[in-house]
């Protein structure tokens, strides 16, 4: 009988590919649940906004940014991403504005450290061009190398004679001119090297350079402000963002001509302005400020003066009216130009040029210079003196260190600048002024200046320079001289109704008749209608003053001693025009009833009794000579002792 064939391989057969369906089923159920839940993910991520600057005021210790952009709102709630902003950003000052059916829930700030800003253009062939001095120092290196390995050969394998040696005085002259010869041109393809080496690396030093003074504008870091909306229907909108940056500033320099002391004053009032924020301003309307956010709104308390025995006056400091001096690197001892200089508190501020040098105008009082510079600590000195060397110590987080390699080994690191050319809204610009229409509007707390044009300042910690306003201002002329402390003569300039203008404090080129005469200074704190500014020596008016020997003198009179002083002032012009002159000297003034001061010639001089101040005003002509007589006599007790000068 026949056997019949068994079902079962294949029923179990059927029951391995339902199985194998259904595995395949869930693991496709499963990649799909993974795609939905990223896509979901995705769609819930916050959008990435980018924005553009429309606007930057700056003040004088700081900047307030304005940001624009566009941007779709979705139905709910959404958290809208804008990036690559400024990373010193004051958290405090931001605001967040837009139009459109939808509410703001919440702004937030957060640093960003993934997008690292893009270097620019000019930076990557700089790069390029270092990397190609670089490659061509190692190759004179290989050349170097070659030639010491077959100066060692050469020396190496020296024909050497012995007792038991047949010499071949042929073959030995033979040898020594070869070798004499192949070692004279391998030192002088070393000496050739070397200096192109030499060469190089002086090339290679100014590329460092370069690169290191671009760089200091680019930050690590960038920032980003989340804003959290609530919607119910999906939109566009325009969002605004305000926000303050430390990392920027200005201050004012003025350039005062005259063209003789019968013409007005012609006065340009500029702006100095410097941005580090980390972003750039490209094309944007650009507003300065008198106004100072980081100072302090509060008014100041007035707490009681108590008086006690045992206390002193430390006395009034010399007059210090300008101080001078070098910064430079204490790491290397190079000098550091480009470093500002700012009198603190107030808006007066210099810059030291290519070798370190500065000189800047001191108002009168205690004044504190503050001296600032990318890639260096922060320094505060008091203006005690008038010279101030300083040796600035790096930041070692923005200040990097430059290796060149030859044959020797130069390190150092960089500092300073490069002078280099800006440019500027499509023109070229080095250190010129750049005329822009200004619009002036007063506020109850400050001053702006509108620039009209757009204007353009990288984030390099350079200054740039804008002309905010230039006038002509009629003026009284007059020459000063206060022969006890300088016989210079000064030509002054009175100003009236100036307070329109709105200026600040600050240094002034002075330029007399076509030339350069020096810097003065602008100072803006006195509450009088004149503004009184000094042009400049004037050596054509020659002023001597000189003790009377012969009328001087001292005597002692019973309890009293007497003391005379007798000066005589001599005044000669040498212009060929007339001159206005105001020549001012003093008599001590008493403090104590046991001293006694007695005024017994002044040639017409007014004296102030309360200063001591004794005024001479009069016109001098062409070639005329004058001379004053100043002398008076110190009454005191003979067994105290006084300083009559």
């Amino acid at each position: 009988m026949e056997k019949r064939p068994s079902l079962h391989p294949v029923i179990k057969s059927t029951r391995i590919v339902h199985l194998t369906s259904k595995a395949m089923f869930k693991k496709l159920l499963f990649t799909i649940s993974v795609i939905f839940i990223a896509v979901a993910a995705k769609a819930q991520e916050s959008p990435k906004i980018d924005s553009r600057i429309q606007k930057v005021v700056v003040f004088l210790n700081s900047a307030q940014i304005t940001r624009v952009a566009t941007a779709n709102v979705a139905i709910g709630t959404s958290t809208l991403t804008f990036t690559s902003l400024s990373p010193g950003i004051d958290v405090q000052s931001i605001q967040v504005h837009a139009n459109g059916e939808f509410t703001i829930l919440s702004v937030k700030h957060e640093l960003s450290f993934l997008n690292q800003q893009v270097k620019q253009k000019n930076i990557e062939d700089l790069q390029a061009q270092q990397k190609a001095i670089q490659d061509k120092i190692a190759a004179q290196n290989s050349l170097l190398d070659v030639d010491k390995e077959e100066e060692g050969m050469l020396q190496k394998n020296q024909v050497i004679s012995g007792a038991n040696v047949n010499l071949d005085v042929t073959k030995l002259q033979q040898a020594l001119d070869f070798q004499t010869f192949r070692l004279t041109e391998i030192k002088k393809r070393e000496q050739t090297v070397n200096a192109q080496i030499a060469a190089l690396n002086t090339e290679l030093q100014k590329y460092n350079r370069q690169i290191a003074d671009v760089n200091k504008g680019n930050s690590t870091a960038t920032s980003n402000i989340l804003v959290t909306v609530s919607s119910k229907t999906a939109l566009q909108s325009e969002f605004t963002l305000n926000y303050v940056v430390n990392n920027a500033s200005w201050y004012p320099t003025y350039d005062i001509r005259a063209k003789n002391v019968n013409s007005p004053i012609s006065i340009a009032y500029k702006a100095n302005v410097t941005q580090q924020s980390g972003e750039d301003w490209k094309n944007i309307k650009l507003t300065l400020s008198t106004g100072n956010p980081t100072v302090s709104g509060s008014k100041p308390s007035l707490n009681p003066y108590f008086l006690n025995f045992g206390m002193y006056s430390a006395g009034q400091p010399g007059s210090i009216t300008k101080v001078s001096g070098r910064l430079t690197s204490r790491e290397d001892g190079l000098p550091i130009p480009g470093v500002t200089i700012k009198v603190k508190g107030t808006s007066i501020g210099a810059t030291s040029d290519a070798d370190g040098n500065y000189s800047i105008q001191i108002p009168p009082g205690n004044q504190i210079l503050v001296y600032t510079y990318v890639g260096y600590q922060q320094e505060e000195r008091s203006a005690s003196s008038s010279i101030i060397n300083l040796n600035l110590e790096a930041n070692n987080t923005q200040l990097g260190e430059v290796v060149v390699t030859g044959y020797g080994t130069l390190e150092g690191k960089v500092a300073g600048l490069q002078t280099t050319k800006a440019r500027l809204n499509g023109r070229d610009y080095a250190g010129g002024t750049m005329a822009v229409a200004v619009q002036q509007i007063e506020n109850p707390t400050s001053i702006e200046f509108n620039i009209d044009n757009p204007y353009s300042i990288p984030s390099d910690g350079k200054q740039y320079l804008v002309e905010i306003n230039q006038v002509d201002l009629p003026a009284a002329y007059q020459y000063y001289v206060a022969p006890k402390l300088s016989t210079d003569v000064f030509l002054t300039a009175q100003l009236t109704d100036w307070n329109k203008y709105n200026f600040l404090s600050g240094e002034a080129n002075l330029f007399f008749e076509g030339t350069f005469i020096g810097k003065s200074l602008i100072d803006t704190r006195a509450t009088t209608d004149t503004l009184n500014l000094s042009l400049g020596v004037d050596k054509n008016i020659v002023v001597t003053r000189t003790s009377q020997k012969d009328l001087t003198e001292k005597q002692t009179l019973g309890s009293s001693k007497k003391e005379t002083k007798n000066w005589l002032i001599d005044v000669k012009n040498r212009k060929s025009q007339p001159v206005n002159l105001l020549v001012e000297d003093q008599v001590p003034v008493s403090q104590n009833s046991a001293i006694e001061v007695e005024t017994q010639e002044l040639t017409g001089g007014k004296l102030d009794k309360e200063t001591g101040k004794v005024g001479w005003s009069f016109v001098l002509n062409p070639t005329e000579e004058k001379k004053l007589q100043l002398k008076y006599q110190v009454r005191y007790p003979k067994n105290q002792s006084v300083i009559v000068q």
